[in-house]
């Protein structure tokens, strides 16, 4: 959740320059802005699936499913999330920005869940809520209008989530047939892997062409493109989609990729910033 935001203020301090003094705040306010909204986006997610959750082995022992929790307990934590979420956007962004993060904190997340009952691409929709503290960073800095940009670097993370969390919804992919929740893993049957590798080209692809509409320097191409390249060629590679260990493993390891991104853009950023 944090790397699209990382993503997007230092792609956007890169554009403009912005001095380091003024990056390092904006810098927390991006990190604890991706806390509210991820640990918010997982107890409404764990509220509405309570029952699928009973019915997976891997999740049936969670707080709601195992009744340790009751449902209105966790309401009335959500609903705390919800005012300290509002409290801190509405205290520290303004305007457009504003208005974009509380449309990821509440509607984006909020109808996610819904969407494991509607289709069996529910990570189309999780890919639009998980990447989008990447437009908010961008305009909450005033960033010259790159509408172009933004929609290159959406379509790349979708393609991310997409990648990712269907080798996640493989894990439970038995589970989830029996208790008829919707995934892509299901979805894409046998075409997964070969899905799984055009995810990951789209991804690849798309922000390679972002670094030319934001004129980054080698260190991005050498250190983000090229870290990229070679993590999702292993991601290919190595995961064994049979196995809930290894798509446990390799669905955690985009963490890992998120900051060799970020890697990138921050040393071409702080050499830029060196430049006279």
């Amino acid at each position: 959740m944090f790397w699209p935001f990382a993503w997007g203020l230092t792609m956007a301090a890169y554009d403009q320059r912005m001095p380091v003094a003024t990056y390092l705040p904006c810098l927390a306010e991006c990190l604890f802005a991706a806390f509210i909204i991820r640990s918010s986006a997982c107890t409404v997610n764990d509220i509405f699936d309570r029952n699928f959750d009973a019915q997976v082995q891997r999740t049936k022992n969670r707080p709601l499913p195992s009744g340790r929790i009751s449902v209105k307990a966790a309401s009335v934590y959500l609903l705390g999330q919800y005012l300290i979420g509002v409290s801190f956007f509405c205290s520290t962004m303004h305007d457009l920005a504003l208005q974009l993060a509380l449309f990821q904190l509440v509607p984006l997340f909020g109808i996610y869940p819904l969407m494991k009952r509607l289709t069996n691409w529910p990570q189309a929709w999780l890919g639009v809520a998980m990447n989008f503290g990447f437009v908010t960073a961008w305009v909450s800095q005033n960033s010259p209008s790159n509408n172009f940009l933004i929609v290159v670097v959406m379509m790349g993370c979708w393609c991310w989530t997409m990648m990712y969390d269907t080798i996640y919804a493989c894990q439970d992919i038995q589970d989830d047939v029996k208790a008829g929740v919707h995934s892509s893993a299901i979805a894409f049957g046998s075409w997964i892997r070969p899905m799984l590798f055009l995810f990951g080209l789209t991804f690849f692809s798309a922000f390679l062409v972002a670094g030319a509409l934001n004129h980054h320097g080698p260190a991005y191409y050498v250190i983000s493109i090229g870290g990229l390249g070679i993590h999702l060629a292993w991601q290919c590679l190595t995961v064994d989609l049979d196995s809930p260990k290894s798509c446990w493993d390799n669905f955690q390891s985009n963490g890992t990729l998120g900051l060799v991104i970020w890697g990138g853009i921050l040393v071409d950023y702080l050499y830029s910033c060196s430049r006279p």
